[in-house]
């Protein structure tokens, strides 16, 4: 054998453990796939079976997995949620929940209206929706992030209950995201051209609105992970809470907190801008105490163009400034 037969051989031998090498990646990595696909369809119906023992009605109709071998997609034809105990039940469309390969962490979902829900005291609720978009940044032992992002917003009380159905809201985009930062959960969000309807309040209108803003609520990761029954105990710290309509403006930030008695404790500050609009639009929400806030806002609007002022509530007293405004009553 020469030396040049040798080296011929060495290049393919390389070519062939390199196939190799790659052949088996592949098979392992299909075998994960559908290991995988194979416990989301046994948890999935694992967890409907245990729900169902608690006298839960739990369904993701007709799950599928998919997407083989470029992602990784859960779908479902529609979902349902249903608790005779405790009056509580949702439904919505079609679900889907896409990972590609190279960001198996962060999952895309999107969700078809409406959403059905019922909950003690309040009305059935129809919720729906243009497109319903949210992501997910998946890490342990929480998602490091979940954002929400809903286009052609609407709500009403449901059409199928035994009364007329009454239009509550609409909104051009809405968006959320929440974010844990060590105990706590922030929360930002934001919507535009949010019409409420006037049947909705009793009559009052109100122009089409927009706002934005930031919040963390305290020991928020506990408190999802078990929802509290009262809001006693409870804090949340207002970074930024911003509502606007045309050249009015109210924005508000500082700490608010229940105590155990349900007394509330805040230390605002409130700052408005243009605040003869600002009263124009609270007169016209609130006629019958018309003369009261032209009378206020005139005072206020002497402060400039853009004034602010600490909002206190201290046990419950609450108190703009050096005016007080009464007694706020103790919450559940």
């Amino acid at each position: 054998m020469t030396s040049s037969d040798e080296r011929s051989r060495k290049p393919r031998r390389r070519l062939f453990w390199l196939a190799a090498f790659i052949l088996v990646l592949f098979a392992l990595y299909s075998g994960g796939w559908f290991y995988l696909a194979g416990r989301v369809k046994t948890e999935a119906e694992r967890a409907v079976t245990e729900l169902a023992g608690k006298g839960i009605k739990a369904d993701c109709v007709n799950l599928a997995v998919s997407g083989y071998p470029l992602s990784f997609a859960v779908s479902c034809d529609s979902l349902a949620y249903q608790d005779d105990a405790k009056n509580v039940a949702a439904s919505a469309g079609d679900f889907s929940a896409v990972a590609q390969i190279t960001q198996p962490l962060s999952p895309v979902a999107d969700l078809r209206g409406p959403l059905r829900t019922v909950a003690p005291g309040m009305p059935p609720l129809w919720l729906d929706w243009d497109k319903l978009h949210a992501t997910v940044k998946l890490s342990w032992p929480r998602p490091r992030r979940i954002s929400l992002q809903a286009e052609g917003l609407s709500g009403q009380t449901d059409p199928a209950d035994d009364t007329d159905p009454v239009q509550l809201f609409s909104a051009g985009t809405a968006a959320g995201q929440l974010q844990p930062n060590g105990q706590d959960i922030v929360y930002t969000g934001s919507f535009v051209d949010l019409k409420i309807d006037a049947d909705a309040i009793g009559g009052r209108v109100l122009p089409e609105l927009g706002g934005a803003g930031e919040a963390t609520l305290k020991n928020g990761v506990a408190l999802l992970s078990a929802p509290p029954k009262s809001l006693r105990g409870q804090a949340v710290d207002i970074a930024k809470l911003d509502l606007s309509s045309g050249t009015a403006r109210v924005t508000v930030s500082g700490p608010i907190s229940v105590d155990a008695d349900g007394l509330v404790d805040a230390n605002l500050k409130i700052k408005l801008k243009d605040p003869k609009a600002v009263a124009a639009i609270l007169a016209g929400a609130i006629p019958e105490h018309k003369s009261e806030i032209e009378q206020g806002f005139a005072g206020i609007a002497m402060l400039g163009s853009e004034p602010s002022m600490p909002l206190k509530v201290v046990k419950g007293k609450a108190s703009l400034g050096f005016i007080p405004l009464g007694k706020i009553k103790p919450v559940d």
